[in-house]
């Protein structure tokens, strides 16, 4: 059996999000934001009901970092960049259920949650 740790984020507009890590998988074949790594979240704010929401790690954007920093992101580190992106949206994104359920961290935001968490 396994036990998820409940989390919680206040958002910079104030709303409380509760969110777990189910787990992490490689992208479906047929998903368009493949070649990637998939880490789901299901989050709750307020009496919504739960929604699983993806951030997908594109290989070729860590390939890149990877290739030009001459070292591997470590799964830690990259576990670090989804929480990161997840964190984003729970400040940006009025209704999470309505903007999408599928995030992809972007070049530049790579970078800067990186300098963000001190990794380089």
């Amino acid at each position: 059996m396994v036990i998820r740790r409940l989390k919680t984020y206040t958002s910079e507009s104030g709303n409380v999000y509760e969110y777990y890590f189910v787990g992490k998988r490689p992208a479906l074949p047929d998903e368009a934001l493949g070649p990637a790594t998939e880490f789901i979240f299901d989050v709750r704010f307020s009496s919504q009901p739960t929604l699983a929401l993806s951030i997908f790690l594109r290989e070729e954007i860590i390939e890149r970092w990877q290739s030009q920093n001459g070292r591997n992101l470590l799964e830690p580190e990259q576990y670090a960049l989804a929480k990161m992106k997840l964190f984003q949206a729970f400040d940006e994104t009025e209704n999470l259920g309505e903007a999408g359920r599928k995030l992809t961290l972007q070049a530049e935001e790579l970078e800067y949650f990186l300098l963000e968490l001190g990794i380089g």
